[in-house]
């Protein structure tokens, strides 16, 4: 008599896609770090001490092994969730692991890509993106996905609460906004969020934030465009009375 014994599993690999917050680090400078990462905290609620972040080290050629280990220890002094490193030829795997992180390769992601940040010169903001980088999504976007376009993105059905965009220009959706939008995220000032039915979380331009709670209620679920007059983040309605 044969008896079959079904191993049990340790393991099993779910097949989830998690959203990651690129934390793109223009300035290595702790004190610096120190004060506008905790002023962004305070803006910008829990949503962001929940969220994995990846940090991409603007100037990787000049990054000393000091420097990043300061800066990384202010953010975990923060509470920032740090749970890896955006690979670079001169930030490999082992500068992550002495980092205490993981190695994520940007350029090769699915949902999230890497690209140069926009160039900029004295105070001016930056340039439009090229029409030939603008991503369009028709389907909806739903909780716990993340799209991210090195262009304009276009988004044409629901955003649902807990989905993430992110673009490196403007950011255009033609349906409800429950989820996070984040435009400009290169730091592309000129930047703007346009939406047909505004109930967000939260929505940024180039690390300007305003979470759900800070929004105008003469907004709320009204067509709607967003953009940055400095350090304001002002809304007008989509024919631009404000």
């Amino acid at each position: 008599m044969t008896v079959s014994i079904e191993e049990k599993a340790s393991f099993e690999f779910k097949g989830r896609m998690l959203m990651a917050t690129v934390l793109y680090l223009k300035d290595l400078d702790s004190r610096s770090l120190h004060q506008q990462i905790s002023q962004r905290l305070e803006d910008a609620a829990q949503w962001l001490l929940d969220a994995p972040v990846v940090v991409d080290v603007a100037h990787p050629e000049d990054a000393s092994q000091v420097e990043l280990l300061t800066a990384v220890d202010t953010l975990r002094g923060l509470g920032v969730n740090l749970v890896a490193l955006a690979r670079h030829p001169e930030l490999d795997d082992q500068v992550a692991a002495m980092l205490g992180l993981g190695s994520i390769n940007l350029a090769n992601g699915r949902d999230v890509a890497r690209g140069e940040p926009p160039a900029r010169s004295g105070n001016s903001k930056a340039a439009p993106a090229a029409a030939e980088d603008t991503l369009v999504v028709e389907q909806p976007v739903r909780s716990g996905q993340q799209v991210y376009a090195r262009g304009d993105l276009i988004v044409l059905a629901p955003v649902s609460t807990g989905a993430e965009l992110l673009a490196e220009g403007n950011i255009h959706i033609y349906n409800t906004l429950r989820g996070r939008a984040l435009a400009g995220v290169r730091g592309n000032e000129a930047a703007r969020i346009f939406c047909q039915d505004l109930d967000a979380e939260l929505v940024s331009i180039a690390g300007h934030y305003r979470v759900a709670e800070d929004l105008p209620d003469a907004y709320r679920r009204k067509p709607v465009q967003m953009s940055l007059d400095g350090d304001a983040m002002c809304f007008a309605d989509l024919m631009g009375k404000s």
